[in-house]
C-alpha cells in the first residue's frame, strides 16, 4: 500500500517541479524514489519475516554457588541431603528456528521465530561415601522427574574413576575421581523450567548403618541389613499395585493415566520397590506376598468374602482386570468416602499376582502367598453389631 501511495506522490511532486535529471524526467525520478521509500515501509509492516522474533533468550545466567570448606555430611539409613556444587560447565545455548507462514500460507511473507533454551552439565556432591544408592531427587523443593535426564551416581568408593563428561570438558589428566565422596553428575540438564538457573538440588541418600555388634561367646559382628531375611510385601490392595508391567487406565470421556507408575523413575512401582529391597536388604530372600480380598459383615454367617474394584468407568491396558472369574463390570465396588473416593484400593488382578511371583522367583526370592481380609464396613452401615446388638457395626474393623 505504501509503495503505491508514495510512488504516486513522488510522481506528482516531480511533475510539479518539472525538468529532467540525466535525461530522465523529474516525474519519473520522483515516482522511483517514492516507490523505494514505500517498499521499505511495507517491508516493516507486512514482511516481518525479515526481522526474526526471538523468544526465551536469557540476558543474565546464574550458577548456583558452592561453599568453600562446607561440612561433608555422613548419613546412615535414609536422609534427605542438600547437594554442594563441585563442578559445572558453561551454559550451552540451543537455538530452534521455525518459520510461520504468512498471508495465504506463503513462506516468503512469513515470520521467522528463534527460540532459545539452555542446559548445563554439573556435578553435585551429596556426602561422604560409600553410600548405597540415591533415591528421589528434588529441584527447588519439588520432586524432579528424571525421565529423559542423563545422570550418573558415584557412590564415593575408593576405587571409583573420573566421570567421562568431566574428562571430556577438562581433559583426562585434569580430573579428580573424588574418591571417598559420593556425587551425582547431570549431563546437559535443561534449566528453562528453573528460570534459566541451576535449581537447588536435594537428594534422598541411602546408606547402610554401621556394623551392629552382637555380643555372644564368639563376639560375632553382623551388619543390620544382613539380619533381615524376609519381608511382607505391601500394600496388598490396588487393582494393579502388584503388576511388574506398566498399566494405563483410559476413560470414556477421554484421557488416560498410569495405574501403577507413581515414581520419578517412570517404572512400575513394585519394580522400583524390589530394586530397593535388594539394595537395602540383600539377605532377604523370602517374600510374603499380601493379596487382599474384602469382608462385608462381622457376623460370620452373613459375611461375604469377595474381590472388589475401585471404579467401573475406565478400561485398563494392556490387560483387563480379572479376579476369580469376575471382571471390573461384574465385581462389587469398594465403599466410598464423603468425597466419593474409594476407601480402599481394589483387589490385585490375578494375572498381575502371577507375573509378580514369576518376577520374584527370577530374582531368587521364595514366595509365600499371604491372603489378607479387609473389612469394608463403612459408616452408617446399618449392620447389627454381634457383640453389643447396636444398630451399626464398628467402622472398618
Amino acid at each position: 500500500m505504501a509503495t503505491l501511495l508514495l510512488s504516486a506522490a513522488g510522481s506528482a511532486v516531480g511533475g510539479a517541479i518539472g525538468g529532467s535529471v540525466l535525461g530522465i524526467s523529474a516525474a519519473t525520478v520522483g515516482q522511483v524514489a517514492g516507490a523505494v521509500a514505500g517498499a521499505v515501509i511495507d517491508s516493516r509492516l507486512f514482511s516481518s519475516g525479515s526481522q526474526p522474533v526471538e523468544t526465551g533468550r536469557a540476558s543474565n545466567l546464574r550458577i548456583q554457588g558452592s561453599t568453600e570448606g562446607a561440612v561433608m555430611p555422613t548419613t546412615y539409613g535414609r536422609m534427605r541431603v542438600s547437594g554442594q556444587l563441585i563442578w559445572s560447565t558453561k551454559y550451552l545455548e540451543k537455538v530452534t528456528t521455525t518459520s510461520q507462514g504468512g498471508k495465504g500460507g506463503g513462506s516468503s511473507s512469513g515470520q521467522t521465530v528463534r527460540e532459545f533454551s539452555y542446559c548445563i552439565s554439573i556435578a553435585v556432591a551429596v556426602g561422604e561415601g560409600p553410600i548405597d544408592r540415591i533415591g528421589r531427587i528434588w529441584a527447588d523443593g519439588k520432586l524432579l522427574d528424571t525421565q529423559g535426564l542423563t545422570f550418573r551416581v558415584y557412590r564415593g568408593t575408593e576405587t571409583q574413576q573420573p566421570d567421562p563428561k568431566i574428562m571430556a570438558v577438562e581433559g583426562s589428566d585434569q580430573v579428580p575421581a573424588y574418591r571417598g565422596t559420593a556425587y551425582v553428575v547431570f549431563e546437559d540438564l535443561p534449566v528453562g523450567q528453573f528460570g534459566d538457573r541451576i535449581p537447588q538440588l536435594n537428594f534422598e541418600v541411602f546408606r547402610a548403618p554401621p556394623e551392629l555388634v552382637v555380643i555372644d561367646e564368639e563376639e560375632i559382628g553382623e551388619r543390620l541389613s544382613k539380619l533381615v531375611q524376609g519381608v511382607a510385601l505391601s500394600p496388598g490392595s490396588g487393582e494393579w499395585a502388584l503388576d511388574p508391567q506398566s498399566v494405563r487406565y483410559t476413560f470414556p470421556q477421554g484421557g488416560s493415566q498410569y495405574a501403577n507408575v507413581n515414581n520419578s523413575e517412570g517404572r512400575p512401582d513394585v519394580m522400583v520397590a524390589l530394586d530397593q529391597l535388594e539394595a537395602d536388604l540383600p539377605e532377604a530372600d523370602s517374600v510374603n506376598l499380601i493379596v487382599s480380598w474384602f469382608g462385608t459383615d462381622l457376623r460370620v454367617g452373613d459375611c461375604r468374602v469377595e474381590p472388589r474394584v475401585e471404579a467401573r468407568d475406565r478400561n485398563s491396558a494392556p490387560n483387563a482386570w480379572s479376579v476369580s472369574g469376575l471382571t471390573s463390570a461384574t465385581a462389587n465396588l469398594v465403599s466410598r468416602n464423603v468425597d466419593g473416593r474409594p476407601n480402599y484400593g481394589g483387589t490385585p488382578d490375578d494375572g498381575s499376582v502371577i507375573r509378580l511371583i514369576q518376577e520374584l522367583n527370577s530374582r531368587g526370592k521364595r514366595v509365600m502367598l499371604y491372603p489378607f481380609l479387609l473389612m469394608d464396613v463403612p459408616q452408617a452401615n446399618g449392620l447389627t453389631d454381634p457383640y453389643t446388638g447396636a444398630a451399626n457395626q464398628p467402622v472398618f474393623p
